[in-house]
């Protein structure tokens, strides 16, 4: 019997990566350049600190004319892949999340989320291909959480676009995903533990070591764990899977 194997080559392929300098997403960058992608890559700073093999254009996701620039950026690179992972992280109870922290995590993490994803989709069907949407979501957009209220909110609806465009699109044979990471070690999480050393009492380092204790392997995840469910995502590997969420987390979510 001959194995008719799936290759994860991505020769040929154009990738988009948003949220690419640093962490997760420039791993995303950095592997699908590997494989033999054309990858364009996007962020809001000036600088692109990842692989040289990697074309980078800033934009402001929550500009406005930021947004409608990186669109028409999008219409023009033509993409057969999408990674869609930009977003902002802040926290707050229900009592002390205002409305401007709603308005920017929801701005960028779902407004500005939904409109990238609309433009990569609509430019997948203008050129009948056969595409590839990953959209990144989190563990915290699969249950509420006393201190992070809007974010995980916004990545609630992450997955749950991520389900109506599967669905929308299949005709089309564009196939959407998204990934629910866990705790990873990217440089955030000197954002995420000051925080909450902040509203927990905890002392720098204390809550990323307890939560990477917690999780059930044992230890936090690496951007290259996520960077490599991407790669399958993006690949013919996972030609018959769409509007699917992939846990990347060690076991803290059992689905």
């Amino acid at each position: 019997m001959t194995l008719n194997a799936a290759p994860t080559d991505l020769t040929g392929k154009i990738c988009i990566v948003t949220g690419a300098n640093g962490g997760i997403g420039a791993s995303a960058a950095e592997h699908f350049a590997a494989l033999g992608a054309k990858v364009f890559a996007t962020d809001i700073g000036p600088d692109f600190t990842g692989s040289a093999e990697v074309t980078y254009q800033p934009f402001d996701l929550l500009d406005p004319d930021g947004l409608n620039a990186c669109v028409d950026w999008i219409n023009a690179s033509a993409p057969n892949v999408l990674f869609n992972n930009a977003a902002l992280f802040d926290m707050g109870t229900v009592l002390d999340a205002d409305l401007a922290q709603y308005d920017r995590l929801f701005g960028l993490n779902v407004r500005a989320f939904y409109a990238v994803m609309q433009a990569a989709a609509q430019s997948m069907v203008d050129t009948e291909t056969q595409g590839s949407i990953i959209n990144l979501a989190s563990q915290a957009g699969h249950r509420g959480e006393a201190l992070v209220a809007h974010y995980c909110a916004s990545k609630a609806a992450v997955i749950s676009y991520t389900q109506s465009a599967a669905l929308a699109l299949a005709p089309h044979k564009i196939r959407v995903n998204a990934i629910s990471p866990g705790v990873i070690d990217t440089p955030m999480w000197k954002t995420v533990d000051g925080l909450f050393a902040k509203y927990e009492g905890k002392e720098p380092g204390q809550k990323k070591r307890e939560v990477g204790e917690a999780v059930p392997l044992g230890y936090m995840g690496d951007p290259a764990d996520v960077a490599r469910t991407a790669v399958f995502l993006a690949s013919d590997q996972s030609s018959y899977i769409t509007a699917q969420t992939l846990c990347v987390d060690g076991g803290n979510v059992l689905r």
